[in-house]
């Protein structure tokens, strides 16, 4: 149990990013750490937005996105693998 407990925070150190000078998980990689796919989770985020404080989540506005897209320096090759649209963080 504490290896996986240690895999994850391992996993999660990897995944944290500063925007806006705050410590962030994108919400990809909040999703795969749950084991959920990124829709199920913003959707979920949004069904239940009142019980979160309002600086819980934020969207990435356009500078900020293409910013940490050219942090992220393992990004899949081919058509149709990236995002089209901005993404939330944690």
């Amino acid at each position: 149990m504490a290896d996986i407990q240690k895999g994850r925070r391992n996993t999660l150190e990897l995944s944290i990013y500063t925007v806006r000078g705050l410590s962030v998980v994108l919400d990809s990689d909040l999703a795969t750490i749950y084991g959920v796919s990124t829709k199920v989770l913003n959707q979920a985020m949004k069904r239940n937005a009142t019980r979160f404080p309002e600086e819980f989540a934020f969207e990435l506005n356009r500078e900020e996105w293409v910013n940490l897209r050219s942090q992220i320096v393992t990004l899949n090759k081919g058509r149709g693998q990236h995002r089209k649209s901005s993404m939330d963080v944690f």
